[in-house]
């Protein structure tokens, strides 16, 4: 994900952000929220890529994915 979602402590203070941006991953999803989609979304912000929010939500789906088969566990 190092390719796609950055945190460096002197961008943003820290918060997650798509790699090479200054647009925090959390824009994304208050977007998606808010009712907009994804063309939305990149034509707010030009600097992300279609590429990088696919990486982002597959990976958001993977680790829910994850956590559910924890839980069933316990």
């Amino acid at each position: 994900m190092d390719s796609v979602v950055t945190i460096n402590p002197k961008v943003l203070g820290g918060v997650p952000c798509f790699a090479g941006t200054r647009v925090p991953v959390k824009a994304l999803f208050d977007h998606l929220e808010s009712g907009y989609n994804i063309d939305y979304f990149l034509m707010q912000f030009p600097s992300v890529t279609r590429e990088q929010v696919q990486a982002v939500l597959e990976n958001s789906r993977h680790q829910i994915e994850q956590d559910a088969v924890l839980a069933l566990r316990q």
